[in-house]
């Protein structure tokens, strides 16, 4: 369509707030659970060995996410667009932080002199998989909203279109008019109804009938210029 890099920063920006917000709570959640497992850890007698016990844990229960994510990357199930890099990436987060609050709970600096490699590549990992996982839910909201648009398009402007010569489209749903010869040498000769403006992009105006749907739809590419006369009106 010839969209703007301003204007698919403007029409995908709704597919980053779920991600955006889901990171911002897990954030949260983390810090929270740091601050109490670091109060535990810090207070003696037998916080430091739950706090070490909830880590081993937890790395367990990481194992067989990541089991199942390297499964869903070599297709041995249906995962969704997402559930891949969520798995992947979500264990090995859950398995950096575990380890880090097992080192702290110890009172050794983390990360360790021999972990700093593992935990570079591992942070490396999990962006990557954040990416993933955000491309794919773009992928699935995008596909989404195109579906509830073809079901709904009686919310797009509806478009009366007046050309000079004959479009002969023959689109069920469209209604061409011969227009009346009014004046002399009169411009406009032909008038089309029943179409839906699907957007505007780079000086073209994507026209489609009211009734498109995906087997049987069709879709008309007009240039916004002095050749044609266009009006808009609600659906």
């Amino acid at each position: 369509m010839g969209f703007a890099t301003q204007d698919l920063l403007l029409r995908s920006s709704p597919a980053l707030y779920a991600p955006a917000g889901v990171a911002l709570v897990g954030a949260l959640v983390g810090a929270l659970v740091y601050h109490l497992a670091t109060r535990a850890a810090g207070g003696g007698g037998g916080g430091a060995r739950t706090v070490r016990w909830a880590c081993l844990a937890v790395t367990v229960a990481a194992v067989p996410l990541l089991v199942l994510g390297f499964l869903a990357g070599f297709e041995a199930f249906d995962a969704g667009p997402m559930g891949t890099p969520l798995l992947i990436g979500g264990a090995l987060l859950l398995g950096v932080l575990a380890r880090m609050m097992y080192v702290r709970s110890t009172g050794a600096p983390y990360p360790l002199t021999g972990e700093r490699a593992a935990l570079g590549i591992s942070v490396a990992i999990i962006v990557l998989c954040s990416f993933w996982a955000v491309g794919g839910y773009a992928q699935h909201k995008g596909t989404a909203d195109a579906e509830q648009l073809a079901q709904h398009l009686y919310r797009r402007p509806a478009v009366v279109l007046d050309t000079p010569e004959r479009l002969h489209l023959g689109w069920p749903g469209v209604r061409e008019t011969v227009l009346p010869d009014v004046e002399q040498g009169a411009r406009f000769r032909y008038r089309y109804e029943g179409l839906r403006l699907l957007a505007y992009a780079d000086g073209r105006m994507f026209l489609v009938p009211h009734d498109w749907t995906w087997e049987t739809g069709n879709g008309l590419i007009v240039p916004f210029d002095d050749n044609v006369r266009v009006a808009f009106h609600p659906g």
